[in-house]
Parts: structure tokens; sequence; C-alpha cells
């Protein structure tokens, strides 16, 4: 075997096509790690460029997104969130049922909800099922799910919050070091 070993691993793949007299030619060798590496680039490069199709993947192309969608730039927000936004927006479409409204609300992170109906007084609760508190992006969350219920529904949200006093009655100090804190039944108001 010759001193320079290919590292490249499509000039891995080109070599394994090769006569077997090339594998002890070190000019053979430099060519597939030179032009192996070349290819490796283009290879991620193109597999770059092809995430930007998907909203979920995106990251450079996000702006486009925005723009393609009427939502307001948000450079200043993590990659997650932009596109948590994005796909919400895609989600959004049709008409305002609870499926399309739990849909749009289960696009953003820690989004698993229950939707409930209050007809007589022209409410929708949303329900967060499985996040403890506010989850980190809800102002964008309101504002995707007013933006696909008609203007005379109103809008409700409810948390979950762990009370300090419910932990006390069920379990001492040192218990709840030892438990991680899914581990926990958190209240759920009605």
């Amino acid at each position: 075997m010759s001193s320079s070993p290919i590292t490249s691993i499509r000039g891995q793949r080109m070599a394994a096509y090769l006569p077997g007299y090339y594998e002890t030619s070190r000019v053979i060798r430099s060519l597939m790690q030179v032009e192996g590496t070349e290819v490796d680039k283009l290879r991620e490069t193109l597999s770059g460029a092809l995430d930007q199709f998907f909203a979920r993947s995106a990251t450079w192309s996000l702006d486009a997104w925005e723009s393609e969608l009427g939502l307001p730039p948000a450079p200043e927000q993590p990659v997650s969130e932009r596109q948590d936004r994005i796909v919400s927006r895609i989600r959004g479409v049709g008409t305002a049922t609870i499926r399309v409204v739990k849909e749009v609300a289960e696009s953003y992170e820690l989004g698993a909800v229950d939707i409930m109906e209050d007809t007589a007084a022209y409410t929708i609760w949303v329900r967060f099922v499985d996040t403890i508190g506010a989850p980190p992006n809800l102002e964008d969350l309101k504002d995707a799910v007013r933006a696909v219920l008609p203007a005379h529904l109103q809008v409700e949200y409810a948390f979950k919050y762990l009370l300090v006093g419910q932990l006390h009655q069920t379990m001492t100090i040192a218990e709840m070091q030892t438990r991680r804190m899914t581990d926990f039944a958190p209240f759920i108001p009605n």
C-alpha cells in the first residue's frame, strides 16, 4: 500500500473502479484524493441547497421563505423558531376547523396541544399538553392561531404549572432531587 492514503469518501469510491495495478501509484492516489475531495464538497453543497427547499431543514433561505409567505423577516430569532413560523403559515391555509388550529399550534416546538371549543362563549381554548409554563415561541404561536381563526372567535390559552404545594404533599425534597422534571404530574388548569 502506498504512503498517501485516500481519505476522501468519493475518492475511495473512484479508486475502487480503477484496475488493481493503480493501487500503488502515488500519482493516481493523489489524483483520486484531490478529485474526490472536490466531489465531496460538491455533494455537500448540493445537499445543503436541497435542504433549502424544505421549511424544516432550511437555514440560509429562511428570508426567502418568509418573504414568499408574507411573514415579517425575523433574523434575530433562532432558526428553529423561524422554521416554526413558516411551517405554521403553510399549515394554516383553508377553513378554520379544530384540526387546522391544532396543526398550526403543533407546528411550533413543544407544541402538543388540545383544542377545546366553548361555542356558547365563541371561544377556542388552546391547552398545552407537553409544556410546563409558556412555550418559547408563544407570541408567534398566538399570531399564527389568530391568523387562521375568524375574527368573531376569542382565543384563550391554558398552561400547565407545577405548584410547590403539590410537590410537598407527594414527596420529600430528597425524592424531588432524584427525579427528572418530566416525571412529575403537573397541575393542569380546567
